[in-house]
């Protein structure tokens, strides 16, 4: 008879399950991610200074290049986030509510830009740092939900007890990257329709749209670098208090 625990190999999947693994393959991937994310994030800003400036706009139009990035990765990152919820409440993966917690204060320092910057590029285009309209609302409400996770997740100690009401909170505010994104076809706002993810294929010129995509490429790596570290910190910290516990029984005995 053939011994099925000798010839089964573990998947790939819950190789990546195994937290001691996964420290060990992000050191070595981490570095190069932040290598490439930084040249990367170095050519995008500086294609962009070097662009033209647009007839309408004039040179207020640089500040594109940053805060369209960060627009889509507010929203990337919940998204990640969503399927890291997905493995929490449906897969049982170990690493999923992890990669949550890690993700949630990158989000929502990445929203933060994201509103900062529009609000700066709105004051000459628009005459007002702020209007409540349907994307800015919409986005300011991410932002809230972000906050209310970092909360939820600090607030009980023991990873596990927050571990399903973090992935529920995800998957219910997910609900918002729609209305983020199609909000200026389906309301009057005063942000333009979409230029680039569109049919037909993009709207804008190569001379912005080359180091528009460079830029978001950068700091798309630098947030996949930037979650390994939080993760690998998260991991890190878990073994201590699982080890502090451990002690403190111990001592107790």
């Amino acid at each position: 008879m053939t011994d099925l625990s000798a010839s089964a190999k573990p998947s790939r999947f819950s190789l990546l399950a195994n937290p001691t693994r996964f420290l060990d393959l992000s050191g070595k991937v981490q570095p190069w991610l932040y290598g490439v994310a930084l040249v990367a994030v170095a050519a995008g800003v500086f294609l962009g200074l070097t662009a033209p400036a647009d007839y309408q706009q004039g040179a207020t139009v640089e500040i594109m290049f940053i805060h369209v990035p960060f627009a889509w990765l507010a929203m990337m990152i919940w998204t990640v986030m969503s399927l890291s919820a997905l493995g929490t409440l449906v897969w049982r993966h170990p690493l999923a509510d992890v990669s949550i917690k890690a993700a949630a204060p990158i989000g929502a320092v990445f929203t933060a830009l994201c509103l900062i910057t529009g609000s700066i590029w709105g004051r000459p285009m628009w005459g007002t740092w702020w209007v409540w309209d349907a994307r800015l609302t919409s986005v300011f409400v991410l932002f809230l939900m972000y906050l209310g996770l970092i909360a939820l997740t600090r607030a009980l100690e023991e990873p596990g007890k927050a571990a399903r009401p973090a992935a529920i909170l995800v998957l219910v505010g997910f609900v918002n990257i729609p209305i983020i994104k199609f909000s200026v076809d389906w309301w009057n706002t005063l942000h333009q329709p979409a230029s680039v993810m569109r049919m037909g294929g993009p709207a804008m010129p190569a001379a912005y749209l080359t180091p528009l995509l460079v830029s978001a490429v950068g700091f798309t790596l630098l947030f996949f670098a930037l979650h390994l570290t939080a993760m690998r910190t998260e991991i890190l910290r878990r073994r201590v208090a699982a080890l502090s516990r451990l002690a403190a029984r111990r001592a107790e005995a």
